[in-house]
Formats: structure tokens, C-alpha cells, sequence
């Protein structure tokens, strides 16, 4: 059955996308921009995908009149949505980027510890993923050896809450694959400031991954700065078998009493939140929205939210490190 509806769905986006306009962002010296943020100053919006390509058409976005691009590195630009251009030059902008980075490649001998992450099996104590969310966790640097990170241990949960109730142990679970973005961000007076590396680090996560999804992270010689540092989660969207960003709609629009009401699609796979941690290190934002203003994740900032109601105020991550022999 499964086989049969996968086609079908490709050709409802191939003709639902078919007069959409295609836009590719590129750099100065003419390289694309990966991921960036195409904002519809409404609280919603979408993504540039690894070639810097973004889709947009009236027939979806019909009350959509202005894009706010913004990507990492460069001057924001506010567009019309009328004759949007097929390619699109961001002008870059001085960088704060090398105030950031504290040191080189660290040398000599060093050690492997872990901060272990924590997951479970309960699809209610689980953050739904949206495109205008982006999660943070807050890790502090808690001596004065050297750290580089090595892995990061991200808790996902990819069945869907009734995969439990199923009698056939054999049956398929019903395909994904979203791409997410990981950023890492200096302490900043307790919350998320200034990124600490512009490299596009980004990992695809389907029904077929474990409990703890490792990505390694080694090669992007992330040194822990003395602060502590924040790392997120944000999620692009659904990809195709290649990897590649799909066009699709990134909210429904619910017809209310008060109004058409713009209702953010949650994608797969969840983000198991815990309660085993005492401070409260996770941190949240809507990236279209309130100028992506981060807030901790407590009630004190969030409404009507279940995992705060449980007393679920963090999001287990965790990660490997090199931890290097300080010198005498």
C-alpha cells in the first residue's frame, strides 16, 4: 500500500511546484548560499536548500508580498515578491567570527569523556520539531583542560505513538528523512550570542535510526570556549532519497472563528525532553518570528506547553570530547 501512495505524492509536489519560482542565492564571488533564512515577516517562512535554491509560488504563499533573506556572514535583504529574480547576490559583511574562535588545534595527549545523553520511549514527553523553531542547549566549561568535541549524541525518537500498539512486529515504520542544522553558539550572559564557526553542519535523520543519532563533528576543530558554549537543533525540512530540500508547504491554514489561523507542520523525528536536569540549560526561539529572540524554556516565557506542565524543561543532548592533558 505504501509503495503505491509514495508516487503519488511525488506527483502532487511535482505539479503542485510546477509554476513555482526557483531562486538561487548566491555570494559575491558567485557561490551559493547554503540554508538560508527566507523569512515572510509573518512569522513564517522556509529555507534555502545546500545549493542556496529556495521555492516560492502565489498559488502557496497567495498574501505573501515581501521575502527577508538572511543568511550567517551576510547583510540581510528585503525583496518583493513580485518579478523575483532567479538569482539573488548577498553582499557580505564584516565578520566577528575570529573574536570568537580562542584558539588553534590543540596538541599533545588527551582523553575521551562523554556528557551521556538521556532519552525514553514516551511519545508525550517529546518536542514536536517545526521549521520556525530552533532548540539550544547550554553547556557549561567546567575546568581548564583544552576541549575539542568529538561527536554529538542527539536524543531523537522516530516511531510514531501508536508504532507500540502494532500486533506485526515485521510492519514497516512509515518513512521520513528531515534534514536537520546544527549550530553552535558562544555563552553570551546566559544565552545564545554570536555563532562560533559558519560551517554548515547538517545531518538527515529517517525511521531507520536508533534512539541516539552520533554525528561527528571533529573535523570542525570546535574548541570549548572558556564561557561554555550553546548548541541547537533546527530543523530544514523533509528531503527526497537524495538528500535535497523539497519544496513543501511549511504551515496549514485552519479556518477558526477568528480567522484563517497559520498552523507551523511538525516534522519528524521528536526530541525526547527529561526532567533529570536540575538547571534549566535548554533555550528556544522562533526563527521568523519576535526577531529570533531566544527565551529559556520555562513557563515564565512559554504558554500552554505540556512538557512544562510535566516539569520537562530540557532536552537531553549530549556529546563526546577531546579532553587534552593541560601543560606543566
Amino acid at each position: 500500500m505504501l509503495k503505491k501512495e509514495i508516487p503519488v505524492l511525488l506527483m502532487l509536489v511535482v505539479t503542485l511546484f510546477s509554476g513555482a519560482q526557483n531562486t538561487t542565492l548566491i555570494s559575491e564571488n558567485q557561490e551559493p548560499i547554503s540554508y538560508a533564512t527566507i523569512s515572510f515577516g509573518n512569522g513564517n517562512g522556509l529555507f534555502a536548500d545546500d545549493a542556496g535554491q529556495f521555492y516560492f509560488t502565489k498559488k502557496l504563499y497567495s498574501d505573501i508580498d515581501s521575502l527577508y533573506i538572511s543568511a550567517l556572514g551576510y547583510k540581510k535583504l528585503t525583496l518583493s515578491t513580485i518579478n523575483l529574480p532567479s538569482t539573488i547576490v548577498l553582499e557580505s559583511k564584516v565578520s566577528k567570527l575570529q573574536e570568537i574562535i580562542i584558539s588553534g588545534l590543540p596538541k599533545g595527549k588527551f582523553k575521551i569523556e562523554e556528557i551521556e545523553p538521556i532519552t525514553h520511549d514516551d511519545y508525550f514527553k517529546c518536542w514536536l520539531p517545526t521549521i520556525e523553531s530552533e532548540i539550544a542547549v547550554f553547556f557549561p566549561n567546567e575546568s581548564a583542560h583544552i576541549k575539542r568535541l568529538k561527536t554529538l549524541e542527539i536524543p531523537i525518537k522516530v516511531e510514531s505513538k501508536n508504532w507500540g500498539d502494532r500486533k506485526q512486529k515485521t510492519s514497516e515504520k512509515r518513512p521520513f528523512s528531515t534534514l536537520f542544522k546544527v549550530n553552535f553558539y558562544e555563552n553570551a550572559n546566559g544565552f545564545p550570542g554570536e555563532v562560533i564557526t559558519y560551517d554548515k553542519i547538517v545531518f538527515i535523520a529517517t525511521e531507520k535510526n536508533e534512539d541516539i543519532y552520533e554525528l561527528d563533528v571533529l573535523d570542525h576543530n570546535l574548541i570549548m570556549p572558556k564561557e561554555g558554549l550553546f548548541i541547537s537543533l533546527q530543523v530544514l525540512g523533509y528531503t527526497d532519497n537524495k538528500g535535497k530540500l523539497l519544496p513543501n508547504k511549511k504551515y496549514q491554514e485552519v479556518k477558526t472563528k477568528r480567522g484563517i489561523v497559520k498552523v507551523s507542520t511538525t516534522f519528524r523525528p521528536l526530541l525526547p525532553f527529561t526532567d533529570d536536569i536540575v538547571e534549566k540549560r535548554t533555550f528556544v526561539k522562533r526563527v521568523f518570528l519576535n526577531g529570533g529572540a531566544w527565551v529559556r524554556y520555562e513557563k515564565e516565557n512559554i504558554d500552554n506547553s505540556n512538557l512544562l506542565k510535566a516539569g520537562l524543561n530540557n532536552y537531553g543532548l549530549g556529546f563526546k570530547m577531546e579532553v587534552y592533558k593541560t601543560e606543566e
